[in-house]
């Protein structure tokens, strides 16, 4: 069950039966949070801090589930649709502000009467850092300390340690990490 001031600072639409544990720690300020379809779960851990975002599941047995200790920032959308699909972000990540997340295209595309299209999980290993703007498409898989840069889009998986860039991303430095300077 969602708590009362969860529900005051934040837009509930869940329709069917599923599956929702909110860390009582997180804070969540001017969210939107949409859940429909059937058994599907969303799992927010222990100090999250997501402000005017959106979190859809829309579909059935999906899963959204973020980390302890993950920023998300202002505008970002997260979205696990279609059946059986997952979005995974891990602990201590941070996701800057517009950061979109989606494990589906959102509408079939069609070649000879068969979809093309097939909506696929997305994994996002612990302290991984997207920056502004950074979209991360189906299928995808972030390795852990990685960065991806201002305005990329991750069409495909990238290894731990590196810095991705660009449209569509290329790593461009290997053997990296990073630190948040605001939890110091």
């Amino acid at each position: 069950m969602v708590s009362f001031a969860l529900r005051v600072r934040n837009k509930f639409k869940v329709k069917g039966i599923h599956t929702i544990s909110i860390d009582p720690s997180s804070k969540l300020r001017g969210c939107k949070i949409i859940v429909k379809g059937k058994n599907n779960t969303l799992h927010i851990g222990a100090n999250v801090r997501l402000r005017n975002s959106e979190i859809e599941l829309d579909g059935n047995n999906c899963t959204l589930s973020i980390g302890d200790n993950t920023i998300i920032g202002h505008g970002c959308y997260l979205s696990s649709r279609e059946a059986d699909t997952s979005l995974v972000i891990g602990s201590e990540c941070m996701l800057s502000r517009n950061v979109k997340i989606m494990t589906s295209d959102g509408h079939d595309i069609i070649r000879d009467n068969q979809r093309i299209n097939i909506a696929k999980g997305i994994y996002i290993s612990d302290k991984v850092w997207l920056a502004d703007n950074v979209t991360i498409l189906k299928g995808v898989n972030v390795g852990e300390h990685s960065v991806i840069g201002i305005n990329s889009t991750l069409t495909k998986s990238v290894g731990t340690h590196v810095v991705a860039v660009g449209n569509p991303a290329k790593v461009v430095h290997n053997e990296v990490s990073w630190r948040n300077e605001l939890t110091y």
